[in-house]
């Protein structure tokens, strides 16, 4: 029992908002001396005040991981942001030496930490995640059109551009190109208009149906299912401010008849004295 309560005030201390947000600063100041240590003539000036500042920040994050280990039990592997945290500072954590020599530069995924601690971006993660089934959807449709437009595209302008539809592959990247808007217009448009001047009639729709009306699509995904995870994330919080409210009120009327209980005893003993 005892055990269980000091689990319990640690998870409140280590989920305290003044803990979480010594965790972030540290996380954030860590992210910004990796970056300094990118610079050669920094490193050879104070590298091992770098180096030393760097451990003793592994060994926060580390003792953080212990301690929520131990206060959630095996319960904090069923969480999926608590393996992420966990598998993030296990690779910080393996040595920097020899063939490992790769993990020192994968120290800077302890910013990724971040998305974990930071609730506005776990809530964007989380919505993409979310996301996936329906963007799969948006990513068939896009396949297909440009398959459509590849072939066309290939039989069409095939012989005179080469370079760009020259076979399917070619014309796919060049689709994709267009699509980004990279160039589309000076680097491949105009020169495909020159020599056949009706060519927009290809390149103007696919620009409307892949780069606008397709990506706008995705972008409204993303965004309804942000707005269904912040209404769910309010609705729980309402929940749990409801549950704690009734629970005060059940406890208020529980002391109000235990009171009562203790006043009518009292009166019983005052009437049998008279």
């Amino acid at each position: 029992m005892a055990i269980s309560y000091h689990r319990k005030l640690l998870r409140e201390f280590l989920e305290h908002r003044k803990v979480q947000r010594f965790i972030i600063s540290l996380i954030v100041i860590n992210a910004v001396t990796i970056g300094f240590e990118t610079n050669h003539k920094l490193m050879a000036q104070s590298g091992a005040v770098f180096n030393t500042f760097d451990f003793a920040i592994l060994v926060i994050f580390i003792i953080e991981i212990v301690l929520k280990i131990y206060a959630y039990g095996l319960r904090f592997f069923t969480n999926a942001w608590n393996v992420f945290d966990f598998l993030i500072v296990a690779i910080a954590a393996m040595p920097a030496a020899g063939v490992f020599s790769v993990f020192r530069t994968l120290r800077i995924l302890r910013t990724l930490r971040l998305l974990k601690n930071v609730p506005k971006l776990r809530i964007i993660i989380e919505s993409l995640i979310k996301a996936v089934p329906s963007i799969g959807w948006i990513i068939l449709l896009l396949a297909i059109i440009f398959y459509i437009f590849a072939v066309v595209g290939t039989n069409i302008y095939g012989d005179a551009f080469p370079q760009w539809f020259g076979t399917m592959g070619e014309s796919v990247f060049t689709l994709f190109q267009i699509m980004t808007l990279e160039s589309w217009s000076s680097g491949i448009a105009r020169p495909v208009l020159e020599e056949m001047p009706y060519a927009w009639i290809f390149f103007v729709p696919f620009i409307l149906i892949a780069t606008y009306t397709t990506l706008n699509i995705f972008i409204a995904i993303v965004v309804n299912t942000m707005n269904e995870l912040h209404m769910a994330e309010i609705k729980e919080e309402e929940d749990r401010l409801k549950a704690e409210e009734k629970a005060k009120h059940e406890n208020l009327l529980d002391q109000l008849a235990t009171l009562q209980n203790k006043l009518d005893s009292i009166e019983q003993k005052l009437d049998t004295k008279v």
